[in-house]
């Protein structure tokens, strides 16, 4: 699977122009703040609509300007993950896993169990969120998007609320959702050496444009 972006946007006086593909394996979205990484997920998750372009996922178009294609972010199949977990707060882990279980009933490849222990979460599933460390309620996040059997999963510095502990933590569970999952992932960081340890590929942007 694959997914191809060709998408340009203007914000005031920053002109966003971004054209890449990325193959599955995650591939690091690199630059400085900034530099437009999170405004490129954002249009590929349907939050934000490019000025012009298209944007094509595992053989299915999400967005074309000139063709007039612009599917809604429940039907793109497009996880996303934050800096923040934002877990629901009044559901447990369990029910929030299910709750991402419950958004695809068809073309499903993830099972609870399968990555319940992928993410080693199984122990946590009936606590609330309030409970858990930080790195654990990342963990969950992971799981709740995973559930839903997206395309692709974009993941929006998921490393940045936590602390060098917490971050050595998680990482292993990323490199096996890479490896395992086998769906492109797109992996937004301005750390360098979170690129080295998790990127098959990368793409540079800097001032809004794709510079390598």
């Amino acid at each position: 699977m694959s997914f191809d972006v060709d998408v340009e946007l203007r914000r005031g006086d920053f002109l966003l122009k971004a054209a890449f593909r990325a193959e599955a394996g995650l591939t690091a979205l690199f630059g400085p703040s900034g530099a437009g990484k999170t405004s490129v997920l954002n249009m590929i998750a349907g939050v934000l609509k490019p000025a012009r372009g298209r944007i094509a996922a595992d053989g299915v178009v999400l967005f074309d300007s000139a063709a007039r294609v612009d599917l809604k972010p429940e039907a793109r199949r497009v996880g996303y993950i934050f800096q923040d977990a934002r877990l629901f707060p009044h559901m447990s882990v369990e029910a929030n896993l299910l709750y991402g279980h419950a958004l695809n009933t068809s073309n499903r490849y993830a099972t609870p169990d399968h990555i319940i222990d992928l993410l080693g979460i199984r122990a946590l599933l009936a606590r609330p969120p309030a409970s858990l460390s930080g790195g654990e309620q990342q963990r969950v996040a992971f799981g709740r998007a995973i559930l839903a059997s997206p395309r692709l999963l974009l993941m929006d510095e998921p490393l940045a609320s936590l602390d060098d502990a917490r971050k050595q933590e998680i990482l292993p569970y990323i490199e096996r959702l890479r490896d395992e999952l086998k769906i492109p992932i797109l992996y937004v960081t301005h750390a360098r050496a979170e690129v080295d340890r998790l990127a098959a590929a990368v793409v540079t942007i800097e001032n809004g444009r794709v510079v390598a």
